[in-house]
């Protein structure tokens, strides 16, 4: 994951952050529109192609994807490639975030499909009810989710704009997203079926640091756009990339 260059907060952003906050309703751009989010979970599946347990797992993502009020994203390690098929998603800094998740917990639970929660639970990736449930409780905790984020696109450029929320703190991610990837698996444990993976994570920059002020912050579309990505997902957490904490706020755009 590497660090993207960006502009830097600015006052018309914080006037937009305090004036959604205000209001009730998102914020207003120039010749952008804009796009309202009030999401309640994070949920993160760490799958692969090769695992004969995840395609349930899959599945329930892909239910989850269809509730507006939650940013589900489908992130493929490779410590299975060896099995006999190589997942043709994965991403080995996949793999290093859900063991840093595992580290930051505490314990020793990376295994797939596993699903994390708003960046503190993990559960079963494809036990939906436990992920509803560890959605209700983790809002329940003080801080999680609870930082307004906005973003919207105006031509070639992503704009980010977070509220202000005294004494937190965090980092800023931008992830690629595609909708919706088909694949046939040939071998392995999965062989003969076709999956379609929903809300697949192609690429993950870092956009910025935030202090707790409201700002807002440019990135470039040729950023992060490659063939098959359609959405943006973006996400304020707390800790960094090595110890990820909870998340404090994310929004969920499909691109033009």
């Amino acid at each position: 994951m590497s660090d993207l260059p960006v502009s830097k907060p600015t006052a018309a952003g914080a006037i937009a952050s305090r004036l959604s906050r205000t209001l009730g309703v998102c914020a207003i751009f120039t010749v952008i529109t804009p796009v309202c989010a009030d999401p309640r979970a994070v949920v993160e599946l760490f799958t692969s192609q090769g695992c004969s347990a995840c395609p349930p797992a899959d599945k329930v993502l892909g239910e989850l994807a269809q509730d507006p009020s939650v940013i589900a994203l489908s992130l493929p390690i490779d410590y299975w490639d060896y099995l006999g098929w190589k997942d043709t998603l994965a991403d080995s800094r996949f793999s290093a975030r859900q063991k840093a998740y595992s580290h930051a917990r505490g314990d020793r639970g990376v295994y797939t499909p596993q699903a994390v929660v708003n960046g503190t639970t993990n559960v079963l990736g494809s036990d939906r009810a436990g992920i509803e449930n560890a959605a209700k409780r983790t809002q329940n905790t003080e801080g999680v989710m609870s930082v307004p984020v906005t973003m919207t696109q105006s031509g070639g450029q992503i704009k980010i704009s977070v509220a202000e929320a005294d004494g937190r703190s965090g980092e800023i991610w931008i992830c690629a997203v595609s909708k919706a990837v088909p694949i046939t698996i040939s071998r392995g444990e999965n062989r003969g079926q076709q999956i379609t993976y929903h809300n697949v994570v192609r690429n993950v920059l870092k956009v910025g640091d935030w202090n707790g002020k409201a700002g807002s912050w440019t990135v470039p579309l040729e950023n992060i756009t490659r063939d098959g990505v359609d959405a943006a997902a973006v996400y304020v957490q707390d800790g960094n990339r090595d110890k990820p904490g909870p998340m404090l706020g994310a929004a969920f755009k499909s691109l033009n």
